[in-house]
């Protein structure tokens, strides 16, 4: 297995007032609708990193800690498993789409994130600083992988960013007319 998508799902979802993964977008949950999207770009496996929502799951050492511990453990499930590189996405970004993608699975290694926003990422299994902890910023885990910084693709930025609170998902709804 070559790759295997890595979906960050440990935060608390404060701000959205429930558990993000469990939303109703157009009639699927968000998990369910990033899983696809991980299969759809050709993840062998995908990952639930943070909580278990019933397929593949990688706990967090270090919950409320911030991303870098659950990408962390999920990198060495994912090295553990086979994969060379590893697709990072987020569970409250649902309505992204396989082409917002392509970019970043055109990098070649150690990977690449798009500027302004760490996830989603791809990278190789092997690209995490040694000195990385769990709680490092994304930003800082991105510049010290050497991972690359594209140009967000015309058009993605909203599905790109996702939704965290109440607003937000009403806004991402209406314009990707997934209600």
């Amino acid at each position: 297995m070559t790759l295997i998508a890595l979906i960050l799902t440990g935060g608390r979802s404060e701000r959205m007032g429930q558990d993000k993964a469990l939303l109703d977008w157009g009639g699927r949950s968000a998990i369910e609708r990033v899983a696809d999207l991980g299969r759809a770009v050709g993840a062998g496996a995908v990952l639930s990193v943070g909580r278990d929502y019933g397929f593949g799951f990688v706990g967090d050492p270090t919950p409320e800690a911030g991303p870098v511990g659950g990408l962390l453990a999920g990198l060495a499930e994912a090295r553990q498993r086979g994969a060379a590189r590893v697709l990072v996405l987020a569970v409250d970004a649902p309505t992204l789409q396989a082409d917002d993608l392509a970019p970043l699975l055109a990098a070649p290694a150690p990977g690449a994130t798009f500027e302004g926003l760490p996830v989603p990422m791809f990278l190789s299994v092997d690209a995490a600083p040694l000195e990385a902890t769990d709680g490092w910023p994304l930003r800082r885990f991105v510049e010290r992988a050497g991972l690359a910084v594209l140009p967000t693709p015309p058009g993605a930025l909203m599905r790109l960013r996702g939704a965290n609170t109440p607003e937000e998902r009403a806004n991402l709804l209406a314009a990707t007319g997934t209600a």
